[in-house]
């Protein structure tokens, strides 16, 4: 009798250690869970030339108790961090002057986003001028433990944006967003 105690509280242990591990390493339940035979590609981090430092920078984000991340400025006073879209790793920079999120085609492709050439029917206006743009719907975004599905977002061509932002579309999903001592805090 002990002992089939002592196995029940082993495997209720480990069932609750479950999710937290998935939010901790995702990539790693995913490799496990993918069929045998099937190469997992490491995610592409999308440079971002015009915004970017070349030199390589510590991670930055800080996730907090509950639904809370930090995320330090940069060098140059900007917010990046890796971001999942769609359950992919996406380097972004948050943006409050953007609308709407934004990504560049060959990341809408990685992230499972399809558009096509009629889609590009809107003309937005970015720092390098107006372009065409498609508008499409990230079915999750995340970072941290903060997740907001089904978000508005545009794709535009990879020549007019070299990487990701996020915008307000994503930012107004939130409960707060503030920066406080060098550093944004977004809170769900």
């Amino acid at each position: 009798m002990l002992r089939k105690l002592l196995i029940l509280i082993v495997c209720a242990v480990a069932s609750a250690s479950v999710p937290i591990l998935y939010e901790r390493n995702p990539d790693l339940f995913h490799s496990l869970l993918a069929p045998a035979g099937e190469q997992q590609t490491p995610p592409q981090t999308v440079a971002m030339a015009e915004i970017r430092t070349s030199q390589p920078v510590e991670p930055a984000v800080e996730v907090l108790l509950g639904r809370k991340v930090r995320i330090a400025a940069d060098q140059s006073g900007h917010f990046n961090a890796d971001f999942r879209l769609n359950g992919r790793s996406v380097g972004a920079m948050v943006d409050t002057g953007a609308t709407l999120v934004a990504m560049n085609q060959s990341t809408a492709r990685r992230v499972g986003i399809k558009v096509m050439p009629v889609d590009f029917k809107y003309t937005v206006k970015t720092a390098n001028g107006e372009t065409r743009a498609a508008g499409v719907m990230i079915e999750k975004l995340q970072i941290g433990r903060i997740l907001v599905e089904n978000v508005e977002a545009v794709v535009l061509d990879d020549k007019a944006l070299d990487g990701t932002l996020i915008g307000v579309s994503f930012l107004k999903r939130l409960a707060k967003y503030q920066v406080e001592n060098g550093a944004l805090l977004l809170v769900q």
